[in-house]
Parts: structure tokens; C-alpha cells; sequence
């Protein structure tokens, strides 16, 4: 054991609980049973079984209010994988649920034995047709297929306001829509054609002309029963007549009976069936999709009515002159939403009636765009809004950022509605539909209804197809509120099937919650239909059981899970899983959700359990250590949510009191300190260089074996060499900013000049090398007319970062207040902007340090303008110098801070005025490497940038650009390629020639 290992029980829960009655029980505090587990391993290898308790738990819980704890979390990797695990869940009847992104709001991803998890290994897009059609695997974000499918001017049809998170796999099996896909856009409508596993293992490509031929061969018995239910459903014509019916507006409740009646042959009726099948008929291993033509031109408006009906009743309006989208938000929804960042701060005080419309049209060019703003205008000319706060608009406008910010607000419905909720509550999230021309009747029944079960009313919808959610809260750890919950469902069913003919899911599918009402909505011939379809596919029962078909009348209240109270920046956490594809550590070890997921069953525990001692003992590494501390999951999450702020927190508590003397030492001393690193990374380099990056290796793992692996960083031989002593010489008299290199640029090295691409004649940089960031900004500065000064006290100094990142608060608050102080005596008091050379620095002086000030200096820090040298250059130079030489082609990797400042737009400014194309990664994220995180856990960063290193990799550019030191190291580690600051290109792309003077070349 190494001599200072953190003792797990520093992150015991300090609040005093009583045990949950959903707690996970002692019995599975062993994790997977035997022999499950060692059968497993044998079937599929270690690596791809998941079986400690910490695993199950956090693969126990979805975006829904649903919790169950499987067995055994598997991870296959190919098709071979799962047939296997489906013939060996046949052989041994078991029983399998697949789960992708976890999205889903009604338990569908959550299962009592075998779990499958087919999102890590299973993403990827090919563009078929100049992006006519996509192939898109199942693990695939919709996000990301679709900016992929961008840049071919196209989109898919299903557009759910979870985009961001959910996969392509899971949108088709639960046919999931969105804000435009109405009934003529979904999956059922835009599948090209699919390739999926049946429950007996065979795999069908619906594509290839001899699947009917190959599956007869394979499946008679299931070929024979499709046809039969096709020949039987067809005899019905009352059944027929009633199928097309239900399908005239949106409806995802139960198995897609007009699949019997769209498809000829046993292989067209399985492709219909698997569109919202939840994962009950098999595995969607991969789609192709007819895509859609992306209109450009947008124009849109956010219009406030006095109350619900009335925005309601202007809906068939909109939709007459052509609107995309008409989304509806009430009272509630609207005022909660002032938690996400950009919504007006006004519209907390909106009246609770009142209502919103999200008004979109989308156009190809500027005559159909104008001809739908003429359309739009009549239709306001009709309406009868209400200006309830001073940033109400009612104006239709083409202003992306105003567009961006409605959406934004719309979109996070669920979780900032959710998240506002007591604390302490469980949130349920129904949807449903009825006839359009129906909307406003059935906006105040749901109304009143909602009031006389006393639950305040939440509601929003695409309101342009019928389509209404709304959400309930109530405390699922007391029978009172799930009675009230079951009393309030019983009348709902009834409403929405009685008095308006509707759906009682329009694009969320049936899950737990609705599958005791199935028989409400289709009757009981229909529904046994289903019943027997579910028996001739999966005559086993192997497949997701009691997700889409349940007798029990109660099933909707079987599993409600409790929502105990944790630390109070995670508190307002739903369980969307909307921060999960940003999180870095997402395919190594836990997610931001999971987090958060598993202190929860902690406190569901009694102290000293079995199951907490699990939990804690893995805890350290899964979440605190592998927690990159970048907060994307902040950035992705609607409701602000920094689950990376509670793991330094978790850090802090660890540390003993010694190790925060220590660090406090440390920055009081900090001059020193970064003499001595430099001296020492010179000394590696120098050994490195001699063939003795084996032996510094070597050296450094066996100190991180004895101290602790999260205090000791390993050498890695991608380390730059020592930066040099001296700063560049600058003046302070003319200068037009203070320039403010980060210690890390002060401590490392620049990189060295690419094969080609060293410092031409005149550079002043030692032969061989590229100029360092600092020469590079100190000599563009003064050739765009605006240069910068270096303090000459910079040495000791530091944004704070490295104390911050690693919840050392002592050592923060000192380095906080003394950059802070030295930065305001440097600028004069603030009349100079801080330019400062590194995004994660900017970042760490313009915001991070505030909490960690004294009130004096909190006053001084007001006065400062700190601005990311990104900014600088893009803005203030880059208008004054003149381009001469540019590659042919750059690749850039916008850093995390970046995405937290704002700065991505001026990274490719700078990058497109260096180089004929510009490519941004589509998998471009965090790389993990923080600091020094990818030194400490250099597993970090290999799996948090392989996927947009394999796509770097694909093809060779002539520069690799980013701008913050520390994650140009991590990615040249993670690609083998040389990444530089973007600055240092642009240095070079501006140095005028031998003889040549600024003027005279092209402007960028």
C-alpha cells in the first residue's frame, strides 16, 4: 500500500440518514453472484464484465423515476458478443435488457439481471450519397451524427431535445421524435434500413436482397407467425381502420401494429417492429437513414400569451403558415428556466398563467425565408399577447445567438423544471398526445387535473403535432405520495383515452410507467396482439420483460426510487445523463450522473454497511481521482450542475491536515518552487535525451507505487524540455496590455519546429526550434502596432489552478489573492487588460479565484479586464496584420476552457487566417490532461481524447493547433503529433520575409 493512500472513509456521508427502502441490500454487496460472474469472464473476457457493486449501482438508474439494480453490467464489443450473451441468457433463462445513453425517461434502459451496455463500443457515422443517406451505428449521440451530417448541408429527421446525450440506437427503438418530427420525420418514417440481433442470435440486414430467404432458413417459426398476425390483422377491418387511426398523430404506446400492415415479408414487418420496440425484440446494431435537406435560414419568435388555451389556440395558425416547430411552455416552465444560463432573470417573476410559443419556420434561400416572415406577420396580426416582462419581445427575428438562447430555455424543460423542484422529491415526466385541433381542451383538463391531485402544474410540448409533457413530484419514499401519484395516473389514462381519443405516449414509448394502462388505450384485442407478436419473436422471454408489456395494474409503482439529499451542487441532479458524452473519464471509469448516482445510494445506506464499504472503497479512484476537474458536465448540464467542483471538494476532505500545510507552503513559496520545476523537467529532458525515458519511467512508477499515484506524476517522454530562464525583453512605456505568461509556459518549453516549418530568417528563436509562446506573442503584439509588457516580477506567481484543481483550499486562497493583487498593480489599477497565454489560466484569474478572495480584493479583481490571449490576438491584432505564408491545412483542439470562456470562435478565427482549411474534430473534447492529471493518470487521457485522436489520425495536416500548453503535451501524446499554440502559427504565418516589410501580402 502506498505510505500516504487516502483513507476512503474520508468521503463517508457526514449526515445523519436513516436507511432508504430502496437501498441496495447487503446481499448484493459482493456484486455479481457466482457462478454468473466467472461464467461471464470465461464467455467474454474480464474487461467486458462489469461486476463490482459500485457498477451495478451506477448502471441502476436512468433519466427516469425508475431504479433497479441488475445483476451483472456487460460490455461486448461486437455482434459476436451478443449472441453470445443472448444464447447464453437462452441457455441459462436469464433475462437482458440493453442500455445506451440511459436517456430514457421511463425505465426502459434499466433491468433486474443481465445489463448490457451497447453505447462504448458502438458509435461511429459513415456518410453514404453526399450524405443523401448516413449509416450510423447505435452508440452515436444524435448530436454527433448530426454535425457530422452538417457539413453535407443534411440532418435527421428525429430531433430530441435530449440530442445532446441519447444515441441513434435508442431513438429508434423507442421511435423517439422531438421538436419537428411529428409523424412524417421519425425514425418509423426515415429508416433506410437497420441490421439488428433477434433474441435466437440471428443478425438481419434488412438491406441485403436475401434476408427474407436467409431468416426463413434460420426462423420458420417466426417467419410463419408474422405472416399469420399480417394475414389476421388485415381480415380485421374495423382493427385495420382503428391501427391507421392511432397512428394519425403521434403515438409510441405499445408495438407498432401497422407494421403488419406497411410490410409485405417477415423482414419488412421485423423493420417496422423494431421502431420502438423498446429493446424487447432485439439489437439494433446499426442504421441507415434516409437524411434530410438542413435549411439554413432561420427565423423565429418567442411569443407570450395571458394563459395556457389561449397560446394553445394559435397553434393551427402557425402551423397553416408553415412553421417547423410551434413549442408550448407554461408559467411554471418559463420561470424555472431562468436557472439556465442566458434565460432572462425577469421571467422568475412571470405571472403563473401565463404561456409561451417557440415559433419556428426553417428555409432554404431568402425567398422562401421572406415568404414565411410575410406569413408569420398576418398570423401575429390576429393574436392577442401579453408583454408580462421588460425582456418580452413578441418580435419574429433571424438573430442566432436569440434563437439559440429560446431553444436553449425549451430544451431544458425536464431538468430545469426538475431541477427546481424540493429537494428530496422523485420526478415522473409523462407525454402525450391528442388531436391538434384538441390542444387547448386538453391544456386545461390536464390543468385541472393536475391542481385537484395537488401537483403544481409543469407543462410543454410540440405543440404544432399535439404533443404535451408535463411533470409530476412527489416523494416516493412516503406511500401517501404514491398513492397520490397512482390516483392522479388512473384519471389521466382515462382523460387522455376517453374524452380526447389521444395517446398516452407520443414520442417517449411505453416504459414501466404506462405498460399497466396499454390495454386502456388499444383495447384488448389489439393488445393481445401485441402479446403474442412479443411470443413469436422472443418466445423465450429473454428480452427486456415488463418494459412494454405488464399485467400487474401496479407496475407503474413497482421500483420508484427515492431521491435522498446529497451535497448542494449536486442536489438538483435528475439523473438526465445530459453531461455524459463530455465527460472524459465517460469510457474509463464513472460519468458526472454516476457520481452523483452512487453518493445517493450511499446515503440511502445505513452507516457501516456492506454496500456503503463497497461504494467507498471504490469511490477514490472511480470518481474523485479519475474527475478530470474541467466541469464540461457544468457546460452540458441544463441546470448548471458541477459535479467536477464536488470531486475537488472530495479532494479537499481527503487531504490531511499535513498535505494542506504543504500546499499552503508551496504557494507561499512558490518562486522557488517553479525554479526548482524547471530545473528538474530540464534534467529529465536531458536524461530522456540520452535514451533514459525508459529509466525516468521506470523511476517515476515505483515513486508513485510507495507515495500515492495521485501525488506523484509519471514522466512521459512527450514532456517538453526546460523553458528558458530569461522572459523576452518588453517595456512598459506603450505598451497596450500586460502580458502574463502562465507558469506552465514559464516551466515548459514550446515545441520544436516541425520538419518544414522552422523559424525563417529573422525569427529570434535559437535554431531548430519554433519561437516560444512568449516570443511568438510579444513579437505578433508589436507587429499588429499594439504591444505588450512583461512584468518583471512574474516568477512566483500563478493563477491558482494547480491548488484549485486539487481542493488544496489554503494554498488557493493564497494564490488567488496574490495574483489578483499583482495583476491590479501591474495593469495600473485595471486600465490595462491581462492578457494571459493559457485558456485553463484565463479562466482560473477571470473567475475560478473570486470565491477564494478577501473582500478588498474581491473590489480590486472588478477592476480587472482579463482576456484569454486567444481574444487578443483574434480581435485586437489579427485586423492589423498581414498574412504571408499559410499551410494548407490546420486541425484544432478547442480546450475545455475554452468552451467555459467563449473563446472557440476566435481559436478557428486565428487558425483560418493561418491556413487554406481548418478542420474541428467532430469527437473534439476534453483531453483530460488538466495540469498535471494526465501524468498522474495517464489512462485518463488515453481514453478520453481516442476518439478524436483516431479522427485527427485519419488523414495528416500540416499544423495541429490549440492554445494552452498542458493539453497540446496531452494530445500530441494521445495523436504522435506535434500540437503548438495557435499563437505560435500565427507568428509564423505574419513574419514577413527577408526584405519584405508588413505591407504588401493579403489581409486575413
Amino acid at each position: 500500500m502506498p505510505l500516504l493512500e487516502p483513507d476512503p472513509e474520508a468521503l463517508r456521508p457526514r449526515t445523519a440518514r436513516e436507511p432508504a427502502i430502496d437501498r441496495v441490500t447487503d446481499r448484493s454487496a459482493g456484486g455479481t453472484p457466482e457462478p454468473l460472474r466467472s461464467e461471464l469472464i470465461a464467455l467474454l473476457g474480464a474487461e467486458k464484465v462489469l461486476w463490482k457493486v459500485s457498477d451495478l449501482v451506477r448502471y441502476a438508474s436512468d433519466a427516469s423515476p425508475y431504479r433497479f439494480l441488475p445483476r451483472v453490467v456487460l460490455v461486448p464489443e461486437d455482434i459476436d458478443d451478443v449472441s453470445a450473451i443472448l444464447s447464453y441468457a437462452h441457455g441459462k433463462g436469464r433475462e437482458v435488457v440493453f442500455r445506451a445513453a440511459g436517456t430514457s425517461l421511463n425505465g426502459q434502459a434499466q433491468g433486474e439481471d443481465i445489463l448490457v451496455d451497447v453505447r462504448r463500443h458502438w458509435t461511429g457515422v459513415e456518410v453514404l450519397d453526399d450524405g443523401a443517406r448516413a449509416r450510423i451505428r447505435p452508440g452515436t449521440t444524435v448530436l454527433r451524427a448530426n454535425t457530422t451530417l452538417a457539413r453535407y448541408g443534411r440532418l435527421l429527421g428525429p430531433d430530441p431535445a435530449s440530442a445532446i446525450a441519447c444515441t441513434v440506437g435508442g431513438v429508434v427503438a423507442n421511435n423517439a421524435s422531438g421538436m419537428t418530427a411529428g409523424t412524417t420525420r421519425n425514425s418509423y418514417r426515415t429508416l433506410a434500413s437497420l441490421t439488428f440481433v433477434l433474441p435466437g442470435g440471428t443478425v438481419v440486414d434488412t438491406a441485403d436482397p436475401a434476408a427474407d430467404e436467409e431468416l426463413a432458413r434460420a426462423e420458420p417459426d417466426l417467419c410463419t407467425g408474422l405472416l399469420a398476425l399480417k394475414a389476421e390483422i388485415e381480415a380485421d377491418k374495423e382493427l385495420t381502420a382503428r391501427i391507421r387511426t392511432k397512428y394519425a398523430i403521434k403515438n409510441t404506446n405499445g408495438y407498432r401494429l401497422d407494421a403488419f400492415l406497411d410490410g409485405a415479408t417477415p423482414v419488412q414487418i421485423l423493420r417496422g417492429l423494431m421502431v420502438g420496440s423498446e429493446g424487447t425484440f432485439g439489437f439494433i446494431s446499426e442504421t441507415v437513414f434516409d437524411t434530410l435537406p438542413l435549411d439554413r435560414r432561420v427565423t423565429s419568435a418567442l411569443l407570450f400569451f395571458p394563459s395556457l388555451p389561449a397560446a394553445a389556440a394559435a397553434v393551427p395558425r402557425f402551423n397553416e403558415a408553415g412553421a417547423i416547430a410551434v413549442e408550448l411552455m407554461d408559467g411554471n416552465t418559463l420561470r424555472a428556466s431562468v436557472s439556465v444560463q442566458g434565460v432572462p432573470a425577469d421571467w422568475a417573476a412571470l405571472p403563473r398563467e401565463t404561456a409561451a410559443l417557440l415559433v419556428e419556420f426553417r428555409a432554404p434561400d431568402e425567398a422562401a425565408q421572406e415568404a414565411y416572415e410575410r406569413a408569420a406577420a398576418e398570423v401575429m396580426r390576429g393574436l392577442d399577447l401579453v408583454v408580462p416582462a421588460a425582456s418580452v419581445t413578441n418580435a419574429f427575428t433571424r438573430d442566432a445567438g436569440t434563437i439559440a438562447g429560446y431553444w436553449k430555455a425549451r430544451k431544458a424543460f425536464v431538468t430545469a423544471v426538475g431541477g427546481s423542484r424540493p429537494s428530496g422529491t422523485t420526478l415522473i415526466t409523462e407525454d402525450f398526445a391528442v388531436p391538434p385541433d384538441r390542444l387547448a381542451d386538453a391544456c386545461e383538463a390536464l390543468l385541472e387535473l393536475q391542481s385537484r391531485h395537488g401537483f403544481d402544474a409543469a407543462v410543454a410540448g410540440h405543440a404544432a403535432h399535439g404533443n404535451l409533457h408535463f411533470l409530476l413530484a412527489f416523494d416516493a419514499a412516503r406511500p401517501e405520495d404514491v398513492e397520490r401519484y397512482d390516483a392522479f395516473m388512473q384519471e389521466f389514462c382515462a382523460l387522455v383515452v376517453d374524452r380526447f381519443d389521444g395517446s398516452l405516449k407520443a414520442e417517449h414509448a411505453t416504459g414501466r410507467n404506462i405498460a399497466p394502462f396499454l390495454e386502456k388505450e388499444w383495447g384488448a384485442r389489439a393488445t393481445e396482439l401485441m402479446w403474442r407478436t412479443k411470443q413469436v419473436i422472443d418466445p423465450g422471454g429473454v428480452l427486456a420483460p415488463r418494459i412494454v408489456l405488464d399485467r400487474d395494474p401496479r407496475a407503474h409503482l413497482r421500483g420508484l426510487k427515492t431521491i435522498p439529499k446529497v451535497e448542494a451542487v449536486a442536489d438538483p441532479c435528475i439523473e438526465c445523463g445530459f453531461c455524459e458524452p463530455t465527460c472524459p473519464s465517460e469510457d474509463l471509469t464513472t460519468t458526472p450522473r454516476q457520481r452523483i448516482v452512487l453518493r445517493r445510494e450511499m446515503m440511502r445506506q445505513a452507516d457501516g454497511s456492506p454496500v456503503e464499504a463497497g461504494l467507498l472503497d471504490a469511490y477514490g479512484y472511480d470518481a474523485v481521482d479519475t474527475c478530470a476537474g474541467d466541469s464540461t458536465c457544468k457546460l452540458a448540464c441544463p441546470v448548471g450542475i458541477d459535479t467536477g467542483a464536488m470531486m475537488k471538494g472530495f479532494r479537499h476532505r481527503r487531504h490531511t491536515p499535513r498535505e494542506e500545510r504543504i500546499a499552503a507552503l508551496t504557494a507561499k513559496n512558490f518562486r522557488v518552487v517553479e525554479a526548482s520545476a524547471r530545473l528538474a523537467v530540464g534534467a529529465g529532458g536531458a536524461i530522456g535525451e540520452r535514451g533514459g525515458d525508459r529509466l525516468l519511467e521506470t523511476v517515476t512508477r515505483l515513486a508513485r507505487r510507495a507515495v500515492r499515484p495521485d501525488l506523484v506524476p509519471e514522466w512521459l517522454p512527450q514532456l517538453p524540455g526546460a523553458a528558458a530562464r530569461e522572459l523576452p525583453g518588453t517595456a512598459r512605456a506603450g505598451a497596450g496590455a500586460v502580458y502574463y505568461p502562465a507558469c506552465v509556459n514559464r516551466i515548459f518549453a514550446g515545441p520544436e519546429a516541425a520538419p518544414g516549418r522552422g523559424p525563417r530568417t529573422g525569427a529570434k528563436s535559437a535554431p531548430g526550434r519554433a519561437p516560444s509562446l512568449a516570443e511568438a506573442v510579444v513579437a505578433v503584439s508589436a507587429r499588429a502596432g499594439k504591444p505588450v509588457w512583461i512584468p518583471e516580477d512574474v516568477a512566483g506567481t500563478c493563477c491558482a489552478t494547480i491548488w484549485h484543481s486539487k481542493g488544496y483550499e489554503e494554498g488557493n486562497r493564497i494564490m488567488a489573492n496574490r495574483i489578483v493583487e499583482a495583476a491590479w498593480g501591474w495593469t495600473g489599477g485595471g486600465a490595462l487588460p491581462l492578457v494571459v497565454d493559457a485558456s485553463s489560466c484565463t479562466l482560473g484569474i477571470a473567475e475560478e479565484v473570486v470565491p477564494y478572495l478577501t473582500d478588498d480584493n474581491r473590489e480590486l479583481h472588478r477592476e480587472l479586464t482579463v482576456v484569454d490571449s486567444l481574444v487578443w490576438a483574434a480581435d485586437e491584432l489579427l485586423p492589423e496584420l498581414t498574412v504571408f505564408e499559410r499551410a494548407g491545412s490546420a486541425v484544432v483542439h478547442p480546450t475545455c476552457s475554452m468552451e467555459h470562456l467563449g473563446d472557440v470562435g476566435q481559436l478557428r478565427a486565428l487558425a483560418e487566417a493561418c491556413a487554406d482549411e481548418v478542420t474541428v474534430p467532430d469527437g473534439a473534447g476534453c483531453c483530460a490532461f488538466a495540469g498535471d492529471r494526465g501524468m498522474l493518470h495517464k489512462e485518463l487521457t488515453d481514453s478520453a481524447a481516442a476518439d478524436e485522436a483516431a479522427e485527427v489520425n485519419s488523414r495528416t495536416y500540416d499544423a495541429y493547433l490549440s492554445a494552452n500548453r498542458m493539453c497540446e503535451i496531452g494530445m500530441e501524446r494521445a495523436t504522435g503529433r506535434p500540437y503548438r499554440s495557435a499563437l505560435i502559427e500565427l507568428e509564423r504565418a505574419t513574419r514577413p520575409p527577408r526584405g519584405q516589410t508588413a505591407e504588401g501580402s493579403e489581409k486575413p
